[in-house]
């Protein structure tokens, strides 16, 4: 079930970055992810090589039951051994969201991944599994069947960590429970724009989620995407937290559309400006920082759901805003590259993709 390191790297965009699906205007994508642990093993963080040897080889087996080409939850999964890697093939998994920076910082893990870079689980990461599946626009429910699914298959033949009481045993007791994050990235430039995003989060708080960057805690909102999660993993059934997430997730795209109603409305002039400048940039410029890479795209993202812009579709947009990520530009020019170079490479892409895309 080895994955070839070709098929994992040679193409930037995973089946959840396309951008197609219900709310695509607002909503990049929905994750739900599940942790998991085994019986009689340490955490991680405290079991030996032996034992995370062990864990690899259990998920192995257990998902080793029948052909690739069967159709399954299981189907066309792959092992990936960290350690197999270098520095930048781990740093692309991160920027995909198939795996962590903490899971990409060990030597003891590995990922199984499926062939569309939907399906990914974490092995020796925080806890001994993380399940996790990415689809693209909003389909929460979607993604927690499949994960579920994949979740069901392994628990066949692993003795996860459970207690009758608490549930689901992981390393982080903010986790025990359903042992379930769900989450939902977000383009919303409408809200920044007219100054609401900072009432939103205070909102978010209050309704037991937490707002972060594009690539979770840690991380800055750059290009106006943020993301959106469940704080609260005990208590509840999945169902009744991602139809919590859900309910906010609908709210902040009425909002979202509304202040983008309203720039359309009352600064319509400024904001084609804004639009066709960022094309303008984006299809000349010989240096592009990824801070401003990914303004500018937001920008564009922007024109081309109001419709001010019909040179370029948005999944074109989307898969762009994955591929000036710094790791893979530097395994596209098969060396590792100064912050400068890597900006020349960047704005090289893009105008390539962008002229490509043109209608």
């Amino acid at each position: 079930m080895d994955l070839s390191r070709d098929d994992l790297f040679s193409w930037p965009i995973s089946h959840w970055m396309e951008g197609d699906g219900p709310e695509s205007d607002v909503v990049i994508s929905s994750r739900v992810r599940l942790a998991r642990n085994v019986t009689g093993i340490p955490f991680p963080h405290l079991m030996d090589d032996g034992q995370a040897e062990r864990i690899i080889s259990m998920v192995s087996q257990a998902l080793a039951g029948g052909p690739a080409d069967e159709p399954g939850p299981t189907a066309d999964l792959h092992l990936v051994r960290l350690s197999d890697l270098g520095s930048l093939q781990r740093a692309v998994l991160v920027e995909k969201h198939l795996i962590s920076p903490l899971h990409a910082a060990g030597a003891r893990g590995a990922a199984v991944i499926r062939g569309d870079q939907a399906v990914s689980i974490m092995i020796n990461e925080e806890d001994h599994l993380r399940i996790q599946v990415l689809f693209p626009a909003l389909q929460l429910l979607e993604a927690l069947a499949v994960c579920t699914a994949v979740d069901d298959a392994l628990e066949r033949h692993i003795d996860y960590a459970w207690d009758q009481r608490l549930g689901y045993l992981t390393s982080c007791p903010t986790n025990t429970g359903t042992g379930m994050r769900a989450s939902v990235m977000l383009h919303l430039p409408g809200l920044v724009i007219t100054n609401q995003a900072r009432r939103l989060a205070g909102l978010i708080n209050k309704l037991s989620c937490v707002v972060r960057g594009m690539y979770g805690e840690g991380t800055e909102a750059a290009g106006n995407v943020f993301q959106v999660s469940n704080q609260i993993t005990m208590g509840q059934t999945e169902e009744e937290i991602l139809s919590g997430l859900q309910s906010l997730t609908a709210r902040l795209i009425v909002e979202e559309r509304s202040a983008r109603r309203s720039l359309l409305e009352e600064m319509k002039p400024q904001l084609e400006d804004r639009v066709w400048r960022a094309w303008g940039i984006m299809t000349t410029a010989r240096v592009l920082s990824s801070r401003e890479a990914m303004q500018l795209i937001s920008d564009l993202k922007l024109g081309v759901a109001l419709g001010l812009i019909d040179r370029v579709g948005a999944s074109l947009v989307n898969s762009i805003m994955f591929m000036i990520r710094p790791a893979y530009l530097q395994i596209l020019a098969g060396q590792e590259l100064s912050p400068d170079e890597r900006d020349i490479r960047r704005a090289e892409l893009v105008r390539q993709h962008l002229s490509a895309g043109t209608a």
